[in-house]
């Protein structure tokens, strides 16, 4: 410690105090909305157990802190150099000629050191958290766990698909729908094939499952329709069938459907997964939340310059009540302008990268303006 300048070590030890009080703040205030009257509501209908609610209250806890940090480090930076700003602090700097940019430097570090922490919650402790405290809600309800399940799994196949006259077409190859996947076996499975020309099959079972050994899927209780090119439809029925396909409706089954419960490799192969498929809106959807793990931790960086430029403007008078409301506007403008551009890039619009790039260069701009001006 004693190797960081004092005015750097001054300027930490006012900002620490701030941000630990508005980190609890955030986070109270977004568990109160978002958990903690649910589990409430499970409390009495459901006669949740207090200390399960508890339990799962502190495995959600890593989603919410995630979201605080940001705010957080807003507020924290506003009320610092505020409150540093009221008692003339600043200006005694300037007259000695430290810049407001010298002066902001230690902010712009702990936003940086805030920006690595949420980064890491997000992408270690938040997906895991949040399955754990899934569990453990359905265990004490009485309600169905595996450790391999999932519901309404699609997986459309796409490649080129042979036309009558011979020409052929990027199009739909096969389409696999299963109602539920649960350790390892698919139910009320229904496969529609579009690979030969001229000819629709559709393959109806009660379950399915792969054969490592046949390296197929075997199919149980089903049957097999098929329309032919002159228009009649054939239908067989079977106790068991084998058929050709791959895996991943395996894999897309194990991941989370939610992507921001994923961590950052799943996504990587989530994405792989859908368009190896030729699901093209899907793959691009999770290229931008791919994106957006990257930039909500950044979010800190941007909430940290502008707090800090705000807060070291000569005359600058703000009281805690003032900073709270200029930080909840500033926050409603941030995150709307980040789901805008989100939905353009799902959109296709703009390509994932600039979609979710744009918000944080934007307010990395506006920060920069009002760091000149604070310099002024």
């Amino acid at each position: 410690m004693r190797r960081i300048p004092l005015l750097d070590r001054w300027l930490l030890s006012e900002l620490i105090g701030p941000l630990v009080f508005a980190v609890a703040l955030f986070t109270v205030l977004s568990l109160s909305v978002g958990v903690l009257f649910e589990l409430v509501r499970q409390i009495v209908e459901s006669n949740l157990p207090v200390l399960i609610a508890v339990q799962v209250l502190l495995q959600r806890l890593p989603s919410f802190l995630v979201l605080s940090f940001p705010m957080a480090t807003l507020l924290a930076t506003l009320l610092a150099y505020g409150r540093l700003s009221t008692n003339s602090e600043l200006t005694a700097l300037r007259s000695v000629g430290v810049t407001a940019t010298r002066m902001i430097i230690p902010a712009l570090v702990l936003a940086l050191l805030m920006s690595g922490l949420t980064f890491l919650f997000n992408d270690v402790l938040v997906p895991r958290s949040n399955r754990s405290a899934e569990v453990t809600l359905r265990r004490a309800l009485g309600k169905a766990i595996a450790t391999e399940k999932g519901d309404n799994i699609i997986y459309p196949r796409f490649g080129r698909v042979e036309e009558p006259d011979g020409s052929s077409s990027k199009g739909l190859l096969q389409l696999f729908y299963a109602s539920r996947f649960q350790n390892g076996t698919m139910t009320r499975v229904t496969l529609l094939d579009f690979s030969r020309v001229g000819f629709t099959q559709m393959l109806l079972a009660e379950r399915g499952q792969w054969n490592e050994q046949e390296a197929k899927w075997e199919f149980f209780n089903g049957q097999i329709l098929t329309l032919t090119p002159s228009g009649s439809t054939t239908s067989a029925d079977f106790d068991r069938y084998m058929y050709p396909f791959s895996t991943a409706p395996i894999r897309i089954a194990k991941l989370p459907k939610d992507a921001n419960n994923m961590t950052v490799s799943e996504a990587l192969q989530a994405e792989q997964l859908l368009d190896n498929a030729g699901d093209v809106k899907g793959a691009r959807k999770l290229q931008v939340r791919i994106q957006e793990k990257f930039t909500l931790p950044m979010a800190c960086l941007v909430f940290g310059l502008i707090g800090a430029s705000l807060g070291a403007k000569p005359n600058n008078r703000t009281s805690r009540s003032q900073g709270f409301g200029i930080s909840v506007v500033m926050i409603l403008v941030y995150y709307l302008l980040g789901f805008s551009f989100s939905s353009l890039g799902v959109k296709g619009t703009l390509p994932p990268l600039l979609a979710a790039w744009s918000p944080v260069l934007i307010s990395l701009a506006g920060g920069g303006f009002l760091l000149r001006q604070a310099s002024r």
